[in-house]
């Protein structure tokens, strides 16, 4: 499966909104990739593709009909079409990389998660918090085990989403396309709590529409409680109604031989570290952000993601978070949803 370490490994972007252009940038910057071509419905999107001499098809069956060679099928368009659409370049023998969520339901997943092993193909999913220095240290932190026993874990995640962000006719908001706010807003969130300290069971929740009753059809805010594997107790708030502008994303745990707290906007702060006979070591800088989450050049973490990509393919490393995570992630959201 390993490529040829010299030749560029060539990608495709399925849908080049925001988040398709931020990893065009970061596949231009990647000395070992390539972008072969580009896929949108929109054609002036065309003019933004040849900034990376890259042609543009306005759907992926078209591409697939006669486009330019490659290995990778990146699908940022709509959350409704990320599995669909990776059954269809798993089937024209892509390896496929996945925005968030990997899809919308736990079976649609699976059929994703069975095709790729069928036809020997890697999925990736696009998880990139993973990739932050507070992040990196704390899974070290946790997987060493000098916390002891676990007692408590707490996410907060309390967003601004208004008007400005949920747009009348576009896809965000809307149940079928959007799948609603764990999966579009908080499933990096979600994903961390697995990544940390694996599945959540005993789950209950509660859900609540404070101001979003014009601007979406689910949920705007939520309460939820859970345990994890050794005993540990956890909850995860989260909210799309705080007033202007984002307030915080942060984890707080409580252990026998310490406590923590990673916060700021983003969960890219270390605010608080106490563990008995340790020190906290500098970690590097974590990357800036601006409202809204949208990361500035390669301060998203995407360029991580590239990196894997192209190692991965080149037989050095492993997927970071692979079709089994993804789906294990879509799973906890759904179990969660199916407590309404």
């Amino acid at each position: 499966m390993a490529l040829v370490t010299e030749t560029p490994v060539r990608f495709v972007i399925c849908g080049f909104g925001h988040i398709g252009q931020r990893h065009a940038a970061m596949i231009a910057q990647n000395p070992e990739s390539t972008l072969a071509a580009v896929i949108d419905i929109d054609p002036a999107m065309g003019a933004v593709a040849a900034l990376y001499g890259a042609p543009i098809y306005p759907t992926l069956e078209n591409y697939l009909a006669d486009g330019p060679a490659a290995e990778v099928l990146t699908i940022a368009t709509p959350n409704n079409c990320h599995a669909a659409q990776a059954l269809q370049g798993i089937a024209a023998g892509y390896h496929v990389v996945l925005e968030k969520p990997m899809g919308l339901t736990k079976a649609s997943c699976e059929a994703v998660l069975f095709a790729a092993l069928q036809a020997q193909r890697l999925v990736f999913c696009v998880m990139q918090n993973r990739y932050s220095p507070p992040a990196v240290w704390l899974k070290e932190v946790v997987m060493s085990g000098i916390l002891g026993q676990l007692y408590l874990v707490q996410v907060n995640c309390y967003w601004n989403r208004d008007h400005r962000y949920y747009i009348p006719g576009g896809w965000k908001g809307r149940q079928a396309t959007d799948g609603g706010t764990l999966f579009t807003q908080f499933s990096h969130f979600v994903d961390m709590v697995y990544w940390l300290f694996g599945d959540v069971t005993n789950i209950e929740a509660r859900f609540y529409d404070f101001n979003h009753a014009a601007l979406t059809e689910f949920e705007d805010s939520g309460l939820i409680t859970f345990q994890l594997p050794g005993g540990a107790a956890g909850s995860f708030n989260y909210s799309t109604a705080v007033y202007d502008a984002n307030l915080e994303s942060s984890l707080t745990l409580l252990a026998q031989h310490g406590s923590i707290k990673v916060g700021g906007q983003y969960m890219n702060q270390v605010q608080h570290c106490h563990i008995k006979n340790y020190q906290m070591p500098t970690l590097p800088e974590a990357s800036p952000a601006n409202d809204y989450g949208h990361y500035k050049g390669s301060a998203a973490n995407h360029h991580y993601v590239i990196e894997n990509v192209v190692n991965t393919l080149k037989g050095r490393t492993v997927a970071t978070t692979n079709a089994l995570e993804g789906l294990k992630v879509v799973e906890i959201i759904e179990n969660i949803y199916a407590k309404k």
